[in-house]
């Protein structure tokens, strides 16, 4: 044991009030008041405790802050957090402060160095070994008494470092509660949700303290991972067999994450068991299939995606998690500047036309689909969409499925459903010249189609048309208008800071920016709330092209796309690069996820 280290310390509320008054986050009235409410909070908060027998320990004066939702001194746009509040302590008490980030804690190392009782009973999260050295974050590094049994356990010496209290307790059951699923699921496999009919199947997450000792233990360990998912804000989960282990990885702001290591026999439980709530066939492991759940956990309610694919080791699954809050925005909301978004509403408005969208996967092509049509939703129009499959079920629109195994594509729906009487239709992609020319006879008979196509910019989307077989009258006669788009991460408001850079450079690695002198920007320093990456959300970068006059002759003449994008810029199209060097400029991303997402020659 380290001589040095403090000796064991009480801290009363007054105390702890004073650390957070020297911080500077609280004011001397601030901390009068709070002390004097502080009795009848903490009887509040007991009545609401499962534990009616429980009693107030002395780190409940930080939910008592949270509680009052106290501003802070320092910025009093801001409530004081619990975060703030243990870095601040931390710092009182000369000691390093660590915000747990889960992606990057190994699961083995949690649940195997600390038994989950004692890790429970004193709050002790076990994050990382440095030289021999455990270190374990506590929101009470004076629990000299615990931490000296875990040096004897452990054999290592021990490093605590403080984090907040609420973190150290959701890991604790989030990993241990998986790791006891994943342990006992070798020999369980069960349980169907509630059937709502062919298209999916509704299931209810329970909570860690609502899961009963006689579930199934793969049923837990399947929570536990779409649980996880939904709290890290995953677009996309992972699932894939290797030799000797399953791999679980989450996408996360666009970046994959590998966030669990399974043992391999675990591996056709898990996936038998997503694949059952999928309502896909679990005898079938040859084949390629595709499902969809839709879950709720609390009061969020989400759709999931899932595709099945055999490969080297066995059967990967990637599960695509379509988030209402994300599919379903306003269109002011998606990251359009003041001109695009007059551009882009006054395409969508047209009564007929066709209006492409496009962009590789994973470039929000379906958000901005889904949010127009939202837009354009009301009572007197109707409203229908093809998809291969549905992307995310909503009460306004008339969605159809393809399933080409039976003869219902892109093109025979098209032909189908002009006799059902819509005003606006989307296509989920143009892929052959069918379906292509189906859209264009639903455009010329009065309909608004909106659909995708995958070109790399907004002008190749013309040319893609041509290629594959739409005649040039035709599609002067229907096209619209197009927009390519992008998405690129944006610079964390937590940890934001300016800098200047020399405008060569810029101009060397491609933005050529008018004017002299150093460029200010601005770039994400990493914090606790972006996990140091300096970036925290998306947001899109786009290319609005109304198909206008000039443009049909010049398609018409001589199909040559740098001619026309030459043109189109003339008259107000804003590249891609140029959009993002916009967004740039104006410190909302870098000009590392400009270059990452868009090319010029």
């Amino acid at each position: 044991m380290n001589d040095s280290r403090k000796p064991k310390k009480r801290f009363s509320s007054a105390d702890l009030c004073k650390i957070l008054v020297d911080g500077g986050l609280l004011s001397e009235d601030q901390a009068k008041q709070i002390l004097s409410k502080e009795r009848a909070v903490m009887e509040t908060l007991l009545k609401k405790r499962k534990d009616r027998h429980a009693r107030p320990d002395e780190f409940m004066f930080v939910d008592v802050l949270l509680y009052l939702k106290v501003k802070r001194l320092d910025d009093p746009s801001k409530r004081l957090d619990e975060d703030a509040v243990f870095e601040c302590f931390a710092k009182a008490w000369r000691m390093p402060y660590r915000k747990i980030d889960p992606l990057k804690l190994e699961l083995n190392m949690v649940t195997r160095t600390i038994p989950r009782t004692f890790a429970m009973k004193h709050l002790l999260l076990p994050v990382d070994i440095e030289d021999n050295t455990l270190v374990v974050a506590t929101p009470d590094p004076f629990n000299e008494e615990a931490i000296s049994d875990v040096e004897r356990a452990c054999g290592l010496k021990v490093k605590p470092v403080v984090s907040s209290r609420s973190d150290i307790v959701k890991i604790l059951n989030e990993f241990f509660g998986f790791r006891h699923s994943i342990t006992a699921a070798e020999d369980h496999f069960s349980g169907q949700g509630v059937d709502l009919g062919n298209l999916e199947q509704y299931v209810r997450l329970k909570s860690d303290d609502e899961l009963p000792a006689t579930d199934q233990h793969i049923v837990n360990a399947v929570n536990h991972l779409f649980s996880y998912a939904f709290d890290q804000q995953a677009s996309d989960i992972h699932i894939e067999p290797k030799r000797d282990a399953s791999i679980i990885r989450m996408r996360i702001d666009g970046i994959l994450h590998t966030v669990y290591r399974l043992p391999k026999k675990v591996h056709n439980a898990v996936a038998s068991r997503v694949k059952t709530l999928s309502r896909l066939d679990m005898a079938e492991k040859r084949r390629p299939q595709d499902g969809r759940i839709k879950m709720e956990k609390g009061d969020k309610e989400v759709e999931i995606r899932v595709s099945t694919i055999p490969v080297a080791f066995g059967e990967k699954l990637v599960m695509r998690i379509m988030d209402p809050d994300v599919l379903l925005q306003d269109i002011e909301s998606l990251g359009l500047d003041t001109d695009d978004y007059e551009r882009y509403n006054r395409i969508i408005r047209n009564p007929f036309g066709i209006v492409l969208v496009t962009g590789p996967t994973g470039s929000g092509k379906s958000t901005t689909l889904y949010s127009s049509l939202r837009s354009l939703s009301s009572p007197s129009v109707n409203i229908t969409t093809v998809e291969d499959p549905i992307e995310m079920i909503h009460e306004d629109f008339n969605q159809i499925a393809v399933q080409s195994a039976i003869g219902v594509t892109f093109a025979s729906v098209l032909r189908n459903i002009l006799r059902q009487d819509p005003d606006i239709i989307m296509v989920g992609e143009i892929r052959d010249l069918e379906t292509a020319q189906s859209a264009v006879q639903a455009s010329l008979t009065g309909h608004l189609v909106l659909s995708t196509l995958h070109t790399n910019d907004a002008v190749s989307a013309i040319v893609r048309l041509v290629d594959l077989g739409v005649p040039p009258y035709l599609i002067h006669s229907s096209l619209a208008g197009v927009v390519a788009q992008r998405l690129v991460r944006t610079i964390c408001p937590f940890c934001t800071r300016d800098f200047q850079m020399d405008r060569a450079k810029l101009k060397d690695l491609g933005f050529d920016l008018e004017g002299e002198g150093p460029v200010p920007l601005k770039y994400g320093q990493g914090c606790i709330k972006c996990r140091n990456t300096g970036y925290k959300g998306r947001t899109a970068i786009f290319e609005v092209l109304p198909y206008t006059e000039s443009l049909k002759k010049m398609t018409a003449e001589h199909m040559d796309v740098d001619n026309l994008r030459q043109r189109a810029c003339a008259e107000g199209l804003t590249l891609l690069r140029k959009n993002g060097i916009r967004k740039m400029l104006k410190g909302e991303t870098t000009y590392q996820e400009v270059l990452r997402v868009t090319w010029e020659e």
